[in-house]
């Protein structure tokens, strides 16, 4: 019985998690280091993350400063930024790179919020699908005579308490989120 709660509980942590990583590389017309964390860079023949060959700040509320730590990579980090289609255009000024984060317009709002919800119903597919196979699990049990029918109703209900809790979750998540997208 422990083990279907356990299951169900990490299969549900692991849905928000992810919801939570995807969304913060929507571009909410801030700067938001996490946009540049898909990015590899070509550093002397192998594909690496922007983050092993670059420190990447925050300059102001519109601003990304991306310093190589080899001046050698500077070519190459515009590249892969340009070839990411961020809609950013880099600026380099031989020591650092700047990304000014254009402001978005309203139709592009409308489009990141769209995108933001897909996002929160693929969470709440993973967190149903989580508490199916909780629930699969226990029924299972109930059945090899494990755990009491009293037992399983309990576990039951614990199950979908723990999915309820989770889908809050990411209903706040994803107000947050649309909230900052639609923030002008």
């Amino acid at each position: 019985m422990d083990e279907a709660l356990e299951l169900a509980k990490d299969g549900m942590d692991k849905a928000l998690d992810h919801l939570r990583k995807t969304i913060a590389k929507v571009r909410a017309g801030r700067a938001n280091p996490a946009m540049l964390d898909e990015i590899r860079v070509d550093s002397y023949g192998s594909q690496v993350p922007l983050k092993q060959v670059a420190a990447v700040s925050i300059g102001d509320a519109r601003l990304l400063v991306v310093k190589p730590w080899d001046r050698n990579m500077l070519g190459p980090i515009e590249k892969a930024i340009n070839a990411a289609n961020l809609g950013i255009n880099p600026q380099s000024d031989g020591v650092v790179i700047r990304l000014a984060i254009p402001p978005l317009t309203g139709d592009r709002r409308k489009a990141l919020v769209k995108q933001v919800k897909d996002f929160g119903e693929e969470a709440k597919v993973a967190i149903r699908q989580s508490r199916r196979e909780a629930n699969e699990l226990l029924k299972e049990a109930e059945k090899d005579r494990e755990i009491t029918e009293d037992q399983l109703k309990k576990a039951l209900e614990k199950v979908q308490e723990m999915a309820d809790k989770f889908v809050e979750q990411v209903d706040e998540v994803l107000k947050k989120k649309e909230a900052e997208i639609t923030e002008v």
